[in-house]
Formats: structure tokens, sequence, C-alpha cells
């Protein structure tokens, strides 16, 4: 049966995404999974109410992004405490977030980019590191872990440059 509708079929949100798997969770019993994208889909009602508008699937991203990021430096909180069972459990969190994250790129893919970055700016020492960052950050964003970006653009902007 075909219908003939008058409107278009919007394509999936990531915030649809990860409420369909919250429901999917919830009827699997899955605790963990409930409460970890119970708290992201809080974490992102707020950034909605502090941007009085709907969010787009970048700032959802960067919403869960900042999620696994906390759960990251909780895990070597916890590790540093002795607390292996919390950061076991915090890693688990991780794992949940991280499927509705875009895929991250590789070691390799990011230091090809960061030395592409590096050769466009005409960057040559350290004091240059900003305009590199400012150049390669929006290119990964969301994509990779920033700390890891700006050591990987120092360690090769101290080693003479990326050429």
């Amino acid at each position: 049966m075909t219908t003939s509708a008058p409107y278009r079929v919007q394509p999936m949100t990531l915030l649809h995404r990860i409420e369909d798997a919250m429901r999917d969770a919830m009827r699997a019993r899955d605790e963990r999974r409930t409460q970890t994208l119970r708290m992201a889909m809080a974490a992102a009602h707020n950034r909605r109410i502090e941007l009085r508008r709907d969010l787009t699937n970048d700032e959802m991203s960067e919403v869960l992004g900042r999620q696994v990021k906390q759960r990251r430096e909780s895990i070597e909180i916890y590790r540093g405490a002795g607390r292996e069972d919390r950061a076991t459990d915090e890693e688990g969190e991780v794992a949940i977030l991280s499927e509705f994250l875009p895929e991250q790129l590789d070691e390799a893919e990011l230091e090809r980019l960061a030395r592409a970055a590096i050769a466009e700016t005409g960057a040559s020492s350290p004091a240059d590191m900003g305009r590199v960052m400012g150049r390669l950050v929006p290119e990964v964003k969301g994509r990779a872990d920033g700390r890891a970006l700006s050591e990987l653009v120092r360690r090769l902007l101290a080693g003479g440059g990326g050429s």
C-alpha cells in the first residue's frame, strides 16, 4: 500500500537515536545503559534550555563529547584512588556514549592532518601552536580528543615542523 503523503520523512536526529536506544534499554531492563543514556539526554535538555532552541546534531555530539570527557577524567581519578570497580563502570558508560559519536580518527590520520595544518599555516615552532590548532580543530571537531591533538601538534612543532 502506498500513500502520497504531502510531507517528507525527516532524517533521524542524533537525539532521536539516543531516545530510541534508551527505550530499547528500558525494555531490555539494561539499567546501566538506561541510566547512561538518560544522563546524556538530561545534559542535552539542559543545553537546549541554555540555547533556547533545539540542538543540531553537531551540538548534540558536543554534549556527548563532554559527557565522555568527564567520564574519562573520572576514570583517571578512580584509578589513582585505587577504585578499579568505579573506573570500570565509567569505561562502560564511555563505551555506551561512544556508540553515538562520530568515528574517531586514528593516530596516523590525525598526524597526517596535523602535518598538513602545520604546512598550511607555515608554522615552525611551538610559538605557532595557536595558529595550527585554530586551523586544525574545526576539521577534527568531535572526532579527536583535544588534549591528544594538542600534545601531537606540540610534539610535531618542537621537532621542527611537520614537513
